[in-house]
């Protein structure tokens, strides 16, 4: 956990006359105070409710490829207009998914018992009654997430019957790989239950990222390990039951342009705007997409003058595997691509049991962590310097490939960006700095029918909404790059060498 407390002016002068020829910050210092007075909590607030209301009138969602969806982009897309944005809507075909019908998972012998269950997203529809087999399961589970192997490899599915169900444990491998290798040994239907450390032990859901040709659906790893139990002791069958649509839908990227700014030197602003089907998003991802749609609206209302343009995105089909955001960095032409110089990404910023998630650009916080490319340390070191200059405490979070800043670093372009805290827990310490209840999740609700407008931390909301709202000034506006040969020390060389070359001394 990081946190540094603001040195004092006194010290800083200090400082700055002791090391005269200290290198000077990634950026400019910029003052933000403007910006950030009149981003307010009460202007995000207006656009949830819209969000909420949009919801409402569209049985419950705005996942894309739904009315609810199509409504959310046009609401973005007349605000940023009226605003004076130049505004692209970028249409892309995506596979749609949705659960019909409540998956259902029950032990059939040698007793009778009901679990609870989801349906994974592109799972197959059916109801299969068939023996279940355990495929490479590791109890208790390894102490480090994301450990375990279970399901990813052919040759764990040696020995296995064709037409039993498979059940599989969460890991290193994604839930898609897990599924297609079940199929191709002959699975009838798959169980795919939590990896068991803490923060992974209730009903594991997610995305297969294609269609399947057969059920997929969740389980906690409390049930999963009583049901292998039940196997260690003899023959023991499941019924396993889907009802799903899985078909192509064309859904929406908004792009909103900066009428100021260096058009080769681009920052994308983004976060999502599509919910999952169960809810209506209001903080997954609402709370992202209002923030930088206010920073948009006043950044415009104040007249700033961008020495970078700026790009606000509003993602698509993020929660079927940030399907948006690799369509817009895989159609950017190579020029284009080199135009793009760091991506911002606010996913989730006002989680009701909050923690101020900052990410990881330079991958320090620990040995694991992932270094984001070049410039990404820069873009994180603004976001804590904020925080820390206030007396804020942050945490370090992996670029773990969750979100919509992964097909930018996959590009080799820096990233950065803020998140609250979705499914994982909040640790007693945690607890202690942030306030809020160790133990619990930092949303409930996460990827649920409650993820209304009651489910919205103001208090998050406004300090990461500030935060944001700075980070992006700071990059729209400074003179100074992320890298160092674009410093301002690095911009004067090329002036003294004119001066002295001028005079018939040239200083190379």
């Amino acid at each position: 956990m990081r946190r540094t407390l603001a040195l004092s002016a006194a010290a800083v002068t200090a400082s700055a006359v002791l090391i005269p020829t200290a290198p000077a910050m990634a950026v400019d210092e910029v003052n933000t105070k403007r910006l950030r007075k009149a981003v307010t909590i009460n202007g995000m607030l207006a656009h949830l409710r819209a969000f909420q209301r949009i919801a409402n009138q569209n049985g419950g969602t705005r996942a894309s490829g739904t009315p609810g969806y199509d409504q959310s982009v046009q609401y973005v897309k007349r605000r940023l207009e009226i605003a004076g944005y130049d505004v692209t809507v970028q249409a892309f075909d995506f596979p749609f998914f949705q659960a019909t019908a409540e998956a259902e998972l029950a032990m059939v012998t040698p007793e009778a018992k009901t679990f609870e269950t989801a349906t994974f997203d592109y799972s197959g529809s059916g109801d299969v009654t068939a023996a279940v087999q355990g495929v490479d399961l590791t109890f208790p589970p390894p102490g480090a997430a994301n450990s375990t192997t279970s399901g990813c490899e052919a040759s764990d599915f040696a020995g296995f019957t064709a037409g039993n169900v498979a059940l599989i444990q969460r890991g290193t491998c994604p839930f898609g790989l897990k599924a297609a290798n079940a199929a191709a040994a002959g699975a009838s239907a798959v169980i795919i239950f939590n990896e068991g450390q803490e923060g992974r032990q209730d009903v594991v859901s997610g995305t297969l990222g294609a269609p399947a040709d057969l059920p997929v659906v969740g389980m906690s790893y409390a049930d999963a390990q009583a049901l292998n139990g039940a196997v260690e002791q003899g023959p023991t069958t499941v019924r396993v039951f889907t009802e799903t649509i899985s078909e192509v839908r064309e859904t929406y990227n908004v792009l909103a342009d900066s009428r100021t700014g260096d058009p080769e030197k681009t920052i994308v602003v983004g976060a999502h705007l599509d919910s999952v089907a169960e809810g209506p998003g209001i903080n997954d991802n609402g709370s992202g997409t209002a923030a930088i749609l206010e920073i948009a609206e006043e950044m415009a209302e104040l007249n700033i003058k961008n020495k970078q343009r700026v790009r606000f995105a509003f993602w698509g089909a993020e929660e079927k595997g940030l399907l948006g955001a690799e369509h817009y960095v895989e159609h950017l032409t190579d020029d284009q691509l080199g135009d793009i110089y760091a991506n911002l990404n606010f996913d989730m910023l006002g989680s009701p049991n909050y923690v101020r998630f900052v990410y990881d650009g330079n991958g320090d916080s620990s040995e694991a962590a992932p270094e984001g490319p070049p410039g990404s340390g820069e873009i994180e070191d603004i976001f804590t310097n904020y925080f820390d200059a206030r007396d804020m405490a942050t945490v370090p979070t992996d670029f773990d490939g969750r979100s919509d800043y992964g097909p930018f670093i996959a590009a080799g372009i820096p990233a950065g960006g803020l998140f609250s805290g979705a499914e994982g827990i909040k640790t007693v310490e945690q607890a202690e700095v942030f306030g809020g209840e160790a133990g619990v999740a930092y949303d409930p609700c996460y990827h649920e029918a409650c993820d209304d407008i009651t489910n919205i931390s103001t208090k998050a909301l406004g300090e990461l909404g500030d935060a944001a709202a700075h980070a992006t000034m700071v990059m729209a506006v400074s003179r100074t790059g992320l890298y160092e040969d674009l410093s301002r020390r690095a911009n004067r060389a090329p002036a003294a060498q004119s001066y002295d070359s001028a005079h018939g001394h040239p200083s190379n």
